[in-house]
């Protein structure tokens, strides 16, 4: 049911959008600690809804819809500001594009895989992918404006986000190239493919079943 704890966690991720757009528009040191907060609280409950679901056997055919949408929603954001803002270099603007570009890739590929029942565990990779990921970007809203509210004003805050991103960019790159393999090998009729990481930001503990390529 949609009114299930864990489909409500993940309805939340999509609820938090646009206070995310309104605060990080404000351009306040307040307003972008705000922003970090809300997006690093949305990007937790993708951990608990899916842990939720499982214990309370809430596994429902809306959450494993919905739960990828919502993740995808969230990080498109969150980029899209940080790069329509302003708030990205030249440094950092590049892995953005790559991790926008493998998330349209990998969308489409969902779609065909879901079609086969291809299942997609899981890997130690994809974990590491989904924690530098929503690091990066929640580290790159706050920016360094707000570090100093928090007592970090000495801190490159801006540069550590940057350099985050290039980090989750690398191994999107990783993680998608093991998905484009697996669909291609299903296009071409070859041997079954290698398992590749259910790389979604549930990765952490995204609704179960839901073999969302994230």
């Amino acid at each position: 049911m949609p009114t299930d704890l864990p489909n409500l966690l993940t309805l939340s991720r999509i609820a938090a959008i646009p206070l995310l757009v309104i605060f990080a528009a404000i351009r306040e040191p307040w307003a972008d600690l705000a922003a970090c907060v809300i997006f690093s609280a949305a990007a937790i409950t993708d951990y608990f809804d899916g842990k939720l679901a499982r214990s309370r056997k809430q596994i429902s055919d809306f959450g494993r819809m919905l739960d990828p949408i919502a993740d995808k929603l969230l990080v498109g954001a969150a980029l899209m500001l940080l790069a329509g803002m302003g708030r990205l270099t030249d440094f950092g603007l590049f892995p953005a594009i790559v991790i926008m570009l493998r998330e349209i890739l990998v969308s489409g590929l969902r779609e065909y895989l879901a079609g086969l029942s291809l299942g997609l565990p899981v890997t130690k990779l994809a974990k590491w992918k989904t924690g530098f990921q929503m690091g990066a970007l929640g580290t790159l809203l706050a920016g360094d404006s707000a570090a100093p509210l928090v007592w970090l004003g000495w801190l490159p805050v801006s540069l550590i986000g940057e350099l985050m991103l290039w980090t989750a960019a690398v191994l999107t790159l990783l993680t998608g190239w093991d998905y484009l393999q697996a669909g291609l090998r299903h296009v071409t009729g070859g041997a079954a493919p290698r398992e590749a990481p259910r790389d979604i930001h549930a990765e952490a503990g995204a609704q179960p079943a839901q073999t969302p390529l994230h």
